[in-house]
């Protein structure tokens, strides 16, 4: 197995700290069977060994399949722009799916205000915006100067910052976007650009006015970067996870065996009634969780009940 560079170098240092293992116990004497080891050798092995309760073993990079190809700040700039094209244009690629959509094409060419084609103008130019910021703020925040990629942490401290950034995203987003409902002069010039989608659909997940995509999302993903401190390569699996996720809240379709839909009460029918004039003081909570919503007295519950001519629509609860 060929080794990368910074492989080579972890493994040497690894050797080096066994190395200085060996001869601190060569010089300690063997505690009996009776004895327990000293406290400070105890925490001289945890500190040699790189052990604590969050890492149980060598802090070795952990291996991506881009790692020698590209650096960890452009995948984490461009991966999740492209992932929203592949995911959201395999929605587009569907067939109609008449038997699992919240409305009716019917529905989606009468109330929707704009054309596809703007749509697509309209998130293009959002995601130009959010990858200048992005590589401003990777290249502001980059620790390493010429160094490729950086030392990762453990595999469950990454896991506890995208739970972080989780929560602080879904905290920006929730008072910004309920803001800009309740200011009448955003809502009106901002982000009612947003609800011309009254039907949601794939592509239409970040069609946003270029003032709310740099505020809700782009400035919202910056600061959940920051304040969760995950580095660069964490940051791709955050945001391509968030992406996904986005998307498929605007997808339209209840689909059967839909991992989100299991996991997520935020999920494409709860934002589905945020979209519809009945539903658009309520359920602004995104992308994650409707904690927010439930605390602050914005959520607002529903059923889901099939169509007779197919398909299921997401109805206020009488409860």
């Amino acid at each position: 197995m060929i080794l990368s560079e910074q492989q080579a170098v972890q493994q040497i240092h690894n050797t080096n700290k066994i190395t200085t293992l060996y001869s601190c116990l060569s010089e300690t004497r063997t505690p009996s069977l009776t004895s327990p080891l000293p406290t400070d050798l105890i925490h001289f092995l945890l500190l040699t060994l790189n052990l604590n309760p969050f890492n149980l073993g060598f802090n070795s990079p952990v291996m991506v399949f881009w790692e020698g190809y590209v650096s960890d700040e452009v995948m984490g700039t461009f991966a999740p722009i492209v992932i929203y094209w592949l995911y959201a244009g395999l929605f587009q690629l569907l067939p109609p799916l008449d038997n699992y959509r919240l409305h009716t094409r019917k529905e989606e060419d009468v109330k929707n205000s704009v054309p596809l084609s703007s749509v697509v103008k309209g998130v293009l130019l959002q995601q130009l915006v959010q990858a200048v910021v992005a590589h401003l703020l990777f290249l502001v925040t980059s620790e390493t100067g010429l160094v490729e990629s950086e030392v990762q942490p453990p595999l469950l401290v990454q896991i506890i910052q995208i739970i972080i950034a989780m929560f602080v995203m879904d905290t920006w987003q929730y008072f910004v976007h309920r803001y800009m409902h309740v200011n009448k002069f955003l809502y009106r010039h901002i982000h009612s650009q947003h609800h011309k989608l009254v039907v949601p659909y794939a592509i239409g997940a970040l069609y946003n006015h270029p003032l709310e995509g740099l505020l809700l999302d782009t400035v919202g993903g910056a600061i959940s970067f920051l304040i969760s401190g995950m580095t660069a390569r964490t940051a791709v699996i955050f945001f391509c996870f968030a992406v996904v996720k986005t998307v498929d809240d605007h997808c339209g379709l209840w689909l059967p065996g839909n991992l989100f839909h299991m996991f997520f009460q935020n999920n494409t029918a709860y934002h589905d009634i945020h979209h519809q004039l009945h539903g658009l003081k309520y359920n602004f909570s995104q992308p994650f969780f409707p904690i927010w919503d439930k605390l602050l007295g914005t959520h607002m519950p529903y059923d889901l009940v099939k169509r007779p001519e197919g398909g299921f629509e997401a109805r206020l609860s009488k409860d």
